[in-house]
């Protein structure tokens, strides 16, 4: 190729160089929340539901983009608490994550399908429980918690941007679908319950 051609071809080719490394990084454009509660980002458009684009509003979700080492970390080691209503310890550990800065998915045990599905998946009856990754941690001792969020590279100090929103709490079990029968016959086991504190669920400590 002459040099006449070579300047040419380059020409011609800079500005779709120039444009593919100036465009925003596509990594980590949509956020995935599966039915375990892992969070996951990835850059290719899912199929099906249960995906959030970043950037677009959703309730309960920030719209606030991570920065990108901070979304590489989450990707890496999610991190999901595990709590329940008249919790102290439950309420310490969820402010521990959010001293740190810590992206953090919580899941609440307070019905009988939520204490279900929490011994079904967890094999625990013990709560706080927090999961970093596939590492579990069975109640709140805050130097095991600091040991695995700095083992999973989570920063000591909160690298969260202005204006993020920690997504709200939501039930690990399903809602059950609302129903009329005749007399609204329920049984027991079936009826929603509210621990207190020093009267926590039958097989459960804190």
């Amino acid at each position: 190729m002459s040099a006449t051609n070579h300047r040419a071809f380059w020409r011609a080719c800079l500005p779709a160089l120039l444009s593919a490394l100036l465009a925003p990084a596509a990594w980590g454009a949509y956020k995935i929340v599966g039915p375990d509660g892992r969070v996951t980002y990835t850059d290719r458009p899912p199929v099906g539901e249960g995906a959030q684009a970043l950037g677009k509003s959703r309730a309960g979700v920030s719209t606030v983009a991570l920065p990108y080492e901070l979304q590489q970390v989450v990707n890496r080691h999610p991190v999901t608490l595990y709590t329940m209503r008249e919790c102290g310890a439950c309420a310490s550990g969820r402010q521990l994550l959010q001293s740190r800065g810590v992206p953090y998915t919580e899941k609440t045990v307070d019905t009988p399908e939520d204490v279900r599905a929490f011994n079904a998946q967890e094999n625990s009856t013990q709560l706080p429980l927090l999961k970093v990754g596939g590492k579990q941690i069975i109640g709140l001792q805050q130097s095991e918690w600091n040991a695995y969020l700095d083992a999973a590279g989570y920063p000591q100090q909160s690298k969260l941007p202005p204006g993020y929103t920690q997504p709200e709490a939501s039930p690990l079990a399903p809602p059950k679908p609302a129903s009329s029968p005749a007399g609204d016959r329920r049984n027991e086991s079936d009826r929603p319950f509210a621990p207190t504190i020093g009267n926590p669920p039958e097989g459960f400590r804190f």
